[in-house]
């Protein structure tokens, strides 16, 4: 009797003589370990081989085996879990990285301590140096200071411990900004005469006061306009550092597609040069910022960059409509709770939105509207619904978003669905905002319209998730914990906020995977495990889907493979 490899042997001596074919060793494979290919059937695998940046094979490891030549590298998961590498649905790229370079205020848990902060970089910087940051959320503090107007602190102490520099903190929200006396200076925004103060209190923004008519400091959505327009340009050499460190962010956090909700001219510019350079590391899916109208206009002339490798598309238009629940600038129907007389705000005409979308389906390119009060969800769905109608051929396949779909009135509910329309959510708002979210809206508001995932699924919605970093930290894993058990991440309530609304594990894992593809026209290429689809995997230290919940939270990324490499490993 022959030996089995004697006959292997003898069968590649005979397909080398008369030109027949043999199986094709794959250039990777990973085996050892539970896959969740995340495709229509959920199945979940034993082996996936890739080869080039494709994957080849998806099934049995004995199969797997059999496509194991000298070359192939192959990874033993030794018991661990591989998925469709993760897309972070909404984030904002630049703003990773330069967080990772100005001072990161999301752990600050009181005024004086953000003080403090502030206080030593002062005494590190140079008269006149602005000192910048993000990340702060006063509705987060352990400890309130005793002076606060409209819910806000006051620029008193701040101003004390840096007379000489000007300092702009942005709210972690990204709709506000708290500034000292020496910015409000160089602004000239110290007056109530001031002809800028006005104009931006009437389009759109506020600066807070006193009841003497003085700035609080706190400069809310197109306000901050007044103290952006005196800080310093960044400098592309800076812009590229923030971009690189951005993307070793990413892929430290199994995020192999990264969809950048609102990208600059120069921003965009840059994207190119890291990808001619091969350094862009991670895939992007870009929205061109609507805050820049006539970049928005030559890229309806010359129509989308769409990618067939994956790398870099360029196919949609971010809208801003609103604000945030935190700095009140979310547009309701009613007023707020806690504000009463005051239902935020649009910040941008709705014209606007009905002019950009028809134009937006002329030129083959999708809307993504950020809105999170139900009122700007309302008007954003008018507006689309009144796009599609006048263009219905086009309109057959837009997948248009809206961003964040954070309070929605309940008659609003299935109109997604029925439109088509994709609510991008980011999970872990909700377990950061929900304590004081109720109130801003009241306990009927929360418990009816806000974070409706499981009701938005079932109405025949495809979510969305991601984290809108760096609003909230880039990691997928409190995302997914929030999406699953709708707590905070200290495991507070037992039962989770609203449990209904709560996703199944497998719709979680749908919303950072395959259904984050669809929403970005890359389902064809990415978002599961499937033979033909580009080889992005995220590996993990625990089970995602089966481990208790209170074990989900100590999951950590192992390894992140993009097109076939191994990009990242757990030191």
């Amino acid at each position: 009797m022959i030996s089995p490899s004697l006959l292997k042997i003898y069968c590649i001596c005979l397909a080398i003589l008369f030109g027949c074919s043999t199986e094709k060793v794959a250039d990777l494979v990973i085996l050892g370990g539970k896959i969740y290919t995340a495709n229509e059937k959920a199945k979940i695998s034993e082996a996936v081989a890739v080869t080039g940046d494709k994957i080849t094979f998806v099934g049995a490891e004995e199969n797997a085996n059999k496509l194991i030549g000298d070359k192939t590298e192959v990874i033993d998961l030794e018991g661990k879990i591989l998925t469709p590498g993760f897309i972070e649905g909404h984030g904002h790229i630049m703003g990773v990285g330069y967080n990772e370079l100005e001072l990161d205020l999301s752990d600050i848990k009181s005024y004086d301590e953000m003080v403090d902060v502030v206080r030593q970089a002062a005494s590190k910087s140079t008269p006149g140096e602005w000192i910048l940051g993000r990340g702060w959320h006063q509705e987060k503090w352990e400890m309130k200071p005793e002076a606060m107007i409209n819910g806000f602190p006051v620029h008193d102490k701040l101003s004390a411990v840096s007379p000489d520099n000007p300092v702009f903190l942005r709210h972690a929200s990204g709709h506000a900004g708290f500034a000292n006396a020496k910015a409000m200076e160089v602004a000239g925004v110290n007056t109530l005469s001031t002809e800028k103060y006005k104009r931006e209190d009437s389009e759109g923004g506020e600066v807070l006061r006193d009841a003497l008519g003085n700035p609080t400091g706190i400069f809310n959505e197109r306000a901050m306009g007044l103290i952006d327009e005196h800080i310093p340009e960044k400098t592309p050499e800076k812009d590229a550092q923030a971009l690189d460190l951005a993307i070793r962010s990413c892929l430290r956090n199994g995020i192999t597609s990264f969809q950048d909700a609102g990208a600059s001219r120069e921003s965009i510019q840059l994207f190119h040069n890291f990808k001619r350079a091969g350094k862009l590391g991670v895939r992007l899916y870009v929205m061109v910022s609507g805050n820049d109208p006539q970049h928005v206009y030559e890229w309806f002339k010359n129509g989308p960059e769409i990618d067939s490798s994956g790398q870099l598309t360029i196919r949609s238009i971010k809208l801003h409509c609103d604000g945030a629940l935190g700095s009140r600038g979310a547009w309701l129907l009613e007023p707020y709770s806690d504000r009463p007389g005051f239902s935020g705000m649009a910040t941008l005409s709705m014209d606007t939105v009905t002019k950009i979308s028809r134009e937006a389906l002329k030129s083959d390119f999708q809307v993504c509207a950020h809105a999170i009060g139900d009122r700007a969800n309302r008007e954003v769905l008018d507006r689309y619904e009144m796009a599609f109608k006048e263009n219905p051929t086009k309109a057959s396949d837009h997948r248009f978003r809206i961003e964040h779909a954070q309070h929605i009135h309940p008659d609003d509910i299935p109109r997604f669905a029925k439109l088509g329309v994709i609510p991008a959510m980011q999970a872990i708002h909700m377990s950061s905002d929900r304590q004081w979210a109720i109130d801003r809206l009241g306990e009927q508001r929360i418990k009816e319209s806000a974070y409706m995932w499981q009701a938005l699924l079932k109405s025949g919605a495809k979510i969305v998730n991601g984290t809108d970093a760096p609003v909230e930290p880039l990691n997928p894993i409190p995302s997914f914990y929030a999406s699953v058990t709708r707590k905070t991440l200290k495991g507070f309530p037992e039962s989770g906020y609203e449990p209904e609304q709560k996703m199944t594990r497998i719709q979680a894992l749908r919303s950072y995977t395959i259904d984050a593809a669809f929403a970005a026209f890359e389902d064809s290429i990415k978002g599961s495990i499937e033979p033909g689809k580009l080889a992005d995997f995220t590996v993990f230290t625990h089970d995602l889907m089966t481990v208790p919940e209170d074990q989900i939270l100590q999951t950590e990324v192992f390894m992140t493979i993009v097109g076939g490499k191994v990009v990242y490993r757990r030191p």
